[in-house]
């Protein structure tokens, strides 16, 4: 491994060097020691209190939820012990694989289950378990509610909420530290099948159970994508752990197998990511409870996508087509997003635009190679903190506001939740990127990194980064000033107060890393060395344009769009009905007509496929079945008239055989 760093810094386009590296510490696997060793516990502890949860019943409700929060708590201990063991060996020896049991063995083919703990997966495995249990202390106040008796009243429901949201953090673990593919895929499946579980939540309301259905099917689409990948790698490669399959594609000479995994990659990528054209799901999805919104779309599911790009980031770069794409699929979505953010009025579905657009900065980053891999991942670490964060002041501010979401009807509320404006201020502020807030130092540089290559590929995705950066501090400044400043427009029926500070506390951590976080690891490069042995140095590649002029560009990009909605939003009144608009604006209430698209393109297409496919079949297949059936049975029928059990006509039948018999030897002699 430290062959492999040395060799990357200087050549940082050295695939072949890279794919090596990362057989080697897994082929070679520098045995699990120490607390090492017991990684797994990261995955069984969550899932534990998912089992205890569920098949306890409401034998737990009292101690269910406290049980599960406890539990996130100690994942992230072990991850935290696990990290610190990792810190106090070199660079070459901090990856290490830890084995599990033999799960398949079919002739040669062979997989064992088993976790990678390098430091890419170590990145998430902190950031899950960290952001995943303060949301679990955070549920603990969001599922009580203050009833007009002035008693507080629990969820019906909250021990299976808990036994939900631990089951969700124990999948997306899994789904990190697997060391192949295959195990990957039973994460991933985890991750979406939670998901469904929380975002439907509340089914008794359907439109709650209409949002599950429609994300669990958006994410089916791209699971698909991804099982085919899973099947074209065992094809060609007879194996589907990474050790092979990344190790073997640094050497491949046939792009048209990695342009098809590549590509497949991509689209399951694009499925958990919300990444066009799998995007419409993300928004209806804000229908389930707050604290799901904050865990499923900041900081944990749809960075799956990110994840499994950066991951696998051997096949992509052995298929410059298929890299591209990605590239292409970023810019697209981070632009999408951030159009559709400047027309909601709903306070969660202007969050998630926002979060469908951070993605995209992010995509964009992993598709550009080795100068993108290591910021996308810094961009999705402070993203996780500060959209968080927002999204628990989201769900603060529904709380106050007796569960409304129509920020038409907020405004002037910084003064009745000082709190929760201070700590959604400082993640504003953060994804805007202003120093020295932790979105400075990430989203600058995926915006810089952007602006790297050569020919046309520069100006285009660097001009697309900045745009969004411009358009990003207008709707979020804009969500930011209808919610907390300006005039009140509140109903006659809200009192709003502050919430409780089993809701607070998580916002004040997570404010804290959204102001600070950045601050240490961007400009000390600590993280970016921290992932180089896995991610590879960038080397000595420059952005078309000067880094001052991009930065700059970059700041009077943010101010003008954050004035712009002061003088809309703040300093003028804001109608609570919304206003007609223009015709940009009403796509944008439609995010931009995807659903109709996708139902013109797919649905209705798909539905007169299987109707065809099923006329067929009922007229065809079963027609010509039952057509011969009825032949048989009809020419039975007339046969068994013959039998009638008289002597002189069976007589008369043998008498007609034999003059047939022998009319036709005299035809033939």
């Amino acid at each position: 491994m430290g062959t492999l760093v040395h060799t990357l810094a200087s050549s940082p386009s050295s695939l072949s060097t890279y794919a090596a590296g990362l057989a080697t510490h897994e082929g070679e696997a520098h045995a699990a020691t120490g607390i090492t060793a017991y990684a797994w516990l990261l995955v069984a502890l969550p899932l534990l209190g998912a089992v205890v949860l569920l098949l306890g019943g409401r034998r737990t409700d009292k101690f269910g939820p406290l049980l599960a929060t406890l539990l996130s708590w100690a994942s992230f201990v072990v991850g935290a012990l696990v990290f610190v063991a990792m810190l106090g060996r070199g660079a070459e020896d901090r990856a290490v694989g830890v084995p599990l049991f033999d799960w398949i063995a079919a002739g040669t083919f062979k997989v064992s289950a088993g976790l990678l703990v390098d430091q890419l997966s170590m990145v998430f495995v902190l950031l899950i378990t960290f952001v995943g249990s303060l949301i679990h202390v955070y549920s603990l106040g969001y599922m009580d509610h203050k009833g007009e008796d002035g008693h507080v009243h629990s969820d019906p429901d909250k021990r299976r909420f808990f036994a939900y949201l631990n089951l969700f953090v124990a999948a997306m673990l899994l789904l990190v530290l697997s060391d192949s593919y295959l195990l990957l895929y039973v994460g991933w499946e985890g991750v979406g099948l939670a998901s469904y579980l929380l975002i439907g939540f509340w089914n008794w309301n359907p439109a709650y159970a209409s949002a599950a259905n429609k994300a669990f099917v958006a994410n089916r689409v791209g699971d698909f994508g991804l099982s085919i990948a899973i099947i074209v790698m065992f094809f060609h490669f007879g194996a589907v752990d990474f050790e092979t399959v990344l190790g073997a594609a640094g050497s491949e000479a046939n792009q048209g197998f990695m342009t098809a995994i590549g590509l497949m990659l991509l689209l399951g990528a694009c499925g958990k990511s919300a990444q066009f054209p799998l995007q419409s799901w993300l928004g209806d999805a804000m229908a389930g409870p707050t604290p799901v919104s904050a865990l499923i779309h900041a900081a944990t599911m749809v960075t799956a996508g990110v994840y499994l790009v950066v991951r696998s980031a051997p096949i992509f770069e052995a298929a410059p087509t298929a890299q591209l794409v990605v590239v292409i699929v970023g810019a697209i979505t981070l632009l999408y997003g951030a159009i559709v953010g400047c027309a909601k009025d709903d306070i969660k579905k202007a969050l998630a635009a926002s979060t469908m657009s951070q993605i995209g900065y992010m995509m964009l980053a992993a598709g550009l190679g080795p100068v993108g891999y290591a910021f996308a991942i810094f961009h999705l670490l402070m993203h996780g903190f500060f959209k968080a964060g927002m999204f628990l002041g989201a769900g603060s501010v529904m709380h106050a506001m007796n569960d409304q979401v129509d920020m038409r009807r907020f405004g002037g509320l910084s003064g009745a939740m000082k709190i929760t404006w201070a700590t959604f201020a400082i993640g504003w502020l953060a994804i805007l990127g202003v120093p020295p807030f932790s979105g400075f130092w990430s989203k600058d540089k995926v915006i810089e990194a952007a602006f790297i290559g050569e020919g046309w590929r520069p100006w285009v995705f660097g001009m697309a980064a900045l745009i969004g950066a411009g358009i990003t501090a207008f709707y979020m400044s804009r969500l930011f000033f209808m919610t907390f400043q300006g005039k009140k427009r509140w109903t006659d029926d809200v009192h709003p107060h502050e919430s409780g500070k089993l809701m607070t506390v998580p916002m004040i951590v997570l404010a804290i890393g959204s102001a600070f976080l950045g601050l240490v690891l961007g400009p000390t490069g600590a993280f970016t060395s921290w992932l180089e042995p896995v991610t590879g140095a960038h080397g000595d590649e420059h952005p078309v344009l000067p880094v001052p002029v991009i930065m700059g560009v970059t700041l009077l990009l943010v101010a003008g769009g954050a004035a712009l909605a002061w003088l809309r939003y703040w300093r003028d009144d804001v109608p609570r009905t919304a206003p007609t608009g223009n015709l940009l604006t009403q796509a944008a209430r439609q995010d931009l007509y995807q659903d109709q698209v996708n139902e013109a393109l797919l649905m209705r297409p798909g539905i007169h496929l299987t109707r065809s496919l099923v006329f067929a079949d009922s007229k065809g297949v079963d027609g010509a079945a039952g057509g011969l059936a009825a032949l048989v049975g009809g020419a039975s029928s007339r046969l068994r008239k013959l039998q009638n059990g008289f002597a002189r006509s069976y007589a008369l039948t043998m008498l007609a055989g034999v003059v047939a018999i022998l009319g036709a030897l005299w035809v033939i002699s």
